[in-house]
């Protein structure tokens, strides 16, 4: 991609003018909340605020890792705040939501890399709102199996990781991270869900555009069902900065659709896929059923 091509009309949104946008904005100002639709320049904010939805981020606005795709300032991380658990349960229930995403940056350097702060904000939330679907949008913990279990020992409702991209472009665009270790703190998640007798619903997304091959994405795909994975989201990566990747296709539309067709026939409960979409996109509407 050429620096500053203009993206295509599909990839275009419009600015948020509602009062529901600038309520909720200020809603989470007045919490001291960071989301991830603020930190992370989410296309639909707009749209998202509008309907007093928001993904909260945990664990403050510094990621220790550094991802040439995100947006998320990194560096050196602030302690954590003991009390945000408790604001975010009362952010959700004055916003009203019936469906809370609560994401975090990655913080390599607590010991648990912070499973028992996502898994003391789901107690907080089930404790204002007990009927409240809970999704919990995890790093990868470094691999470590009881931090997946201490999130899962949880209220939690839906274990989402994020895949972001096919194995080959690892080292490119996730340096930190690592593919096999995804698929298996995923894998892990279900299995001791399975052992406890717990419903769980297990998400995962990736991003497209970085430079990836169909059959890349098909095989990732693949890999996804292999463990059992429910829900799927497929998204266009945008360029936050000309300081980040550059994007190196525009998948049309048409495209998302057939991944999506295809991803329904592999055994997915739910694929939502588009040009737009992100992990949380519409996360309410990714455990209905879903017609192929």
């Amino acid at each position: 991609m050429i620096a500053g091509r203009k993206h295509p009309d599909w990839i275009k949104v419009r600015a948020p003018v509602s009062p529901e946008y600038f309520r909720t904005r200020a809603l989470l100002g007045e919490m001291r909340l960071h989301t991830v639709c603020q930190e992370a320049a989410c296309p639909n904010i707009g749209e998202c605020f509008s309907h007093r939805t928001a993904t909260f981020m945990l664990m403050g606005d510094v990621c220790t890792r550094n991802c040439p795709y995100c947006n998320v300032t990194h560096g050196k991380a602030r302690p954590l705040d003991p009390d945000e658990p408790r604001r975010i349960a009362e952010a959700s229930a004055r916003l009203g939501l019936t469906h809370i995403v609560v994401t975090s940056v990655d913080r390599d350097d607590l010991p648990d890399g912070g499973a028992s702060h996502f898994a003391a904000t789901a107690v907080a939330i089930k404790m204002l709102q007990p009927a409240v679907r809970v999704e919990v949008l995890v790093p990868d913990f470094k691999g470590d199996h009881l931090a997946v279990e201490t999130v899962i020992r949880a209220p939690v409702d839906i274990y989402n990781h994020n895949i972001e991209t096919v194995p080959r472009l690892y080292r490119t665009a996730r340096p930190g991270g690592h593919y096999e270790r995804s698929l298996d703190v995923l894998g892990h998640a279900r299995r001791f869900a399975v052992q406890l007798n717990r419903q769980l619903l297990t998400k995962a997304g990736v991003m497209l555009g970085l430079g990836e091959e169909l059959d890349e994405v098909l095989r990732v795909m693949r890999d996804l069902r292999s463990i059992d994975c429910d829900i799927l989201t497929l998204g266009q990566y945008l360029r936050p900065t000309r300081d980040h990747l550059p994007v190196a296709r525009y998948v049309p539309p048409e495209e998302f659709a057939e991944l999506r067709r295809a991803g329904l026939a592999m055994g997915f409960r739910h694929v939502e896929s588009g040009p737009l979409v992100r992990s949380s996109y519409h996360a309410w509407e990714h455990v209905k059923p879903t017609a192929a």
